[in-house]
């Protein structure tokens, strides 16, 4: 039994398919033209924002310009009232130039000085030569007198160094003495002959402590702490000494009568406690010094 086709009611026919694609052209069309004028309107509003940005910047710098130039023309101003009359300018210039000089050169003297102290001998002489050199010059202002009086006592500052320089600094003895008394204590500490020493040797073994902190000490140039030291290993010795009681005066006179620091050194290692009680005594009586250079004491005394 043949069958017609049928179209469902439901299907679009061909004219209303092509009404509905007109309707959604006409409509992507006019969605077009609003993105459109949305893009002009962007661009039109971004570019008046960024030219009221550079136009405040531009106001912003003459601003700033302006106050430049004013402080200039204050500043200016200000020199043209401040500079005196070329008279007084030539007799300041002099004074402030001798001046000048006179404070450079105590200056360079007030480091030779902490290099003397420092043990840096050579540095300390390459420093005061030149300052030799320095006040040979034509456009040296100082006085001829005081000049020379400064190249003298440069002269003899150099040759003392150059003497000091080959001899071991106050420092270096001082230590070297303390390494004498720590070869003595060393070997009391390992001496065990009987029960008594048990004590002896704890004590020994606190003052070679005590002994390497005062060397501590004595390399970073604390003169202080390197006294307190001593004075704590002569306290921690004092109950071991056998004999009475030895006082400073009498350990001084025990070693030796003079308190120079080369004297005791060379007497080798000591053989007592006692008499490592007079070398601590001895050594505290006779702090490492430093002898400032002569120069240093004319120019201070050339200020008054």
């Amino acid at each position: 039994m043949p069958t017609d086709f049928k179209p469902s009611s439901k299907t679009p026919t061909a004219g209303q398919q092509r009404r509905q694609a007109s309707v959604l052209l006409l409509r992507l069309q006019w969605l077009f033209i609003l993105l459109l004028i949305v893009g002009f309107v962007w661009l039109y509003v971004s570019q008046q924002r960024f030219q009221n940005q550079m136009l405040e910047r531009l106001q912003s710098n003459e601003q700033v310009v302006n106050r430049l130039n004013d402080m200039d023309d204050r500043i200016f101003a200000l020199n043209q009232e401040a500079t005196p009359k070329t008279e007084q300018v030539s007799t300041l210039t002099e004074d402030n130039q001798t001046q000048n000089q006179l404070n450079l050169l105590r200056l360079q003297l007030e480091a030779a000085d902490s290099l003397v102290a420092d043990n840096k001998d050579q540095a300390a002489l390459g420093l005061l030569r030149g300052l030799q050199w320095q006040l040979s010059q034509s456009n040296n202002e100082i006085a001829p007198a005081l000049r020379q009086v400064i190249q003298q006592s440069l002269s003899k500052d150099i040759a003392r160094l150059q003497t000091q320089s080959a001899q071991p600094s106050p420092w270096q003895l001082q230590n070297i003495a303390i390494q004498n008394i720590q070869i003595f204590l060393s070997s009391l500490e390992r001496s065990k002959n009987n029960a008594a020493i048990t004590r002896q040797q704890l004590t020994v073994h606190e003052v070679i402590m005590t002994l390497n902190l005062a060397m501590q000490a004595g390399n970073m140039r604390e003169q202080k702490q390197l006294a307190g030291y001593l004075r704590q290993a002569r306290k921690q010795l004092q109950p071991l000494v056998t004999t009475p009681s030895v006082t400073p005066n009498q350990s001084k006179n025990t070693a030796s009568a003079s308190t120079d620091q080369t004297s005791t050194v060379t007497m080798g290692a000591p053989n007592t406690i006692a008499e490592v009680i007079a070398w601590l005594d001895k050594l505290i009586a006779s702090p490492p010094t430093v002898t400032p250079l002569m120069t240093t004491q004319i120019l201070e005394q050339s200020k008054g």
